[in-house]
């Protein structure tokens, strides 16, 4: 057996801050605060306080690891927990294509509250937060297209890829490395049926996932030792939960090809696999100078994984639920020109013309979309509108992507509507906190991160 999990576990092992380029550096501080919009968008919102009653009930009443959607403190395993399931709420977190994996909710849950245990520096914090996702990428890759059908990526290649985060933090070394992947290997969950039934599942599967993934790492720095081929072994991850793995992804050009810098920001407010859709139908509506009314039917030509997440969402139950059906994220782009957090909250399940708009879509599974998936997400659409006229318009990048990313000023104002949706901090706070993530690099220690929080209502 080619010894996969030790070649990963030793690039890990060796990596340091000054290997890191600046562009990785830049990118890492960016993605940061796109992280933590998401978590304090999530504040007071169900099934949120669920999760932090919980960690009130179960954890230590102070700490020193900061819960972000309460300003309260607590033990780091629950506030990974918390910031975990809160930052994957509102479906504006980071996704990376190839490997279907959303990095930032498992991966910074884990080594922020790591961070802060330890003391760790801005700096320690970054090499972590890069060693998660050129970790988590990988494996998400290795695992395959097989794996997503049924398994939630992020749930169970999450809790590896925080699991090697909070390992840099504890500065585990070659051996142990291999052990805490085994360690969260073996914990590994996460399954997609929660869809069907509007269940909240999915936060737990990001709480669980960086939570299980710092206590891994915990563990093994203490001594637990854990399986050496968890990944490829005979009864490891791809013996369970693929059929079309392949272990050269695990290696994939270490120090060359930084994984990282391919991660897509989300630009609505939806699952990712109905951005490519969303992007194409905005365009076509501007060029066109169509309105929902002069439109018959959609046709989105999609790929397969598209089909088999968002077809299990008929007529959406709730809110979270609407960001899994093709149609309703189209009507709200045609009636309104966005699918952002407020057009969700206010129209997604009520509003009768996103309703009718809903019944007009519907998806097709197109050779040359699946092809490209999962490194490139095409989005292709199909109009016929009231008076005949089919009309046909594609996008090869959707907005977000690396070719198509955000820039600083956008990422500003996303943080400032995200927060300003949940009212979590302030205008000022807001602001504050925004020039802490840019100087993240040159901060000694993470602890006492956040602001002081404005008076927050807790649910």
């Amino acid at each position: 057996m080619s010894d996969y999990t030790s070649r990963l576990a030793a690039f890990l092992a060796s990596l340091t801050y000054e290997q890191l380029p600046e562009a990785v550096i830049a990118r890492t501080e960016e993605l940061f605060l796109d992280w933590l919009g998401s978590a304090l968008a999530g504040q007071g919102t169900h099934p949120i306080p669920l999760f932090e009653r919980y960690a009130e009930k179960m954890g230590p009443r102070e700490g020193a690891c900061e819960v972000l959607v309460s300003g309260t403190r607590t033990s780091p395993y629950f506030a990974a927990l918390v910031n975990g399931a809160s930052s994957h709420l509102v479906e504006q977190d980071d996704l990376h294509n190839s490997s279907v994996l959303h990095p930032a909710t498992v991966v910074f849950p884990a080594v922020f509250a790591a961070a802060q245990d330890l003391g760790r520096s801005g700096q320690e914090l970054i090499t972590a937060a890069v060693a998660g996702y050129e970790a988590g990428i990988r494996i998400g890759e290795f695992l395959g297209r097989s794996h997503y059908r049924t398994f939630h990526t992020t749930g169970t290649v999450g809790t590896l890829a925080a699991a090697v985060g909070v390992g840099k933090l504890l500065r585990l070394n070659h051996e142990q490395f291999i052990h805490a992947l085994g360690n969260a290997g073996t914990q590994a969950a996460g399954l997609w049926e929660f869809l069907r039934d509007a269940a909240d599942s999915k936060q737990l599967h990001t709480a669980k996932a960086a939570a299980d993934g710092l206590l891994a790492a915990y563990l093994t720095a203490d001594g637990l030792t854990g399986a050496r081929h968890v990944l490829e072994g005979d009864q490891g991850m791809a013996a369970g939960m693929s059929q079309d793995a392949n272990p050269e992804y695990l290696v994939d050009r270490f120090g060359e090809r930084w994984a990282l810098l391919e991660t897509s920001f989300k630009f609505h407010a939806s699952c990712r696999h109905t951005h490519p859709a969303a992007d194409a139908l905005l365009e076509l509506l501007w060029n066109e100078e169509l309105g929902p009314d002069d439109i018959q039917h959609v046709i989105t030509h999609v790929h397969q994984a598209a089909i088999d997440v968002l077809g299990r969402v008929d007529k959406p139950q709730t809110v979270h639920q609407a960001k899994f059906s093709m149609g309703t994220v189209l009507g709200l782009i045609a009636v309104y020109g966005k699918a952002g957090l407020a057009e969700f909250q206010q129209h997604a399940l009520h509003d009768p013309s996103v309703a009718r708009f809903r019944e007009k879509v519907s998806m097709i599974l197109d050779a040359e979309v699946d092809a490209a998936y999962p490194r490139r997400w095409l989005g292709r659409v199909e109009v016929v509108t009231t008076d005949g006229r089919r009309v046909f318009h594609g996008i090869d990048e959707p907005k977000g992507d690396p070719g198509n990313t955000l820039s600083r000023d956008e990422l500003e104002d996303k943080f400032q509507r995200l927060v300003s949706f949940s009212k979590a901090l302030t205008p000022d706070e807001t602001k504050a906190l925004i020039a802490r993530v840019w100087q993240l690099r040159h901060l000694t220690s993470v602890c006492g991160f956040l602001v002081p929080p404005a008076s927050r209502s807790k649910a």
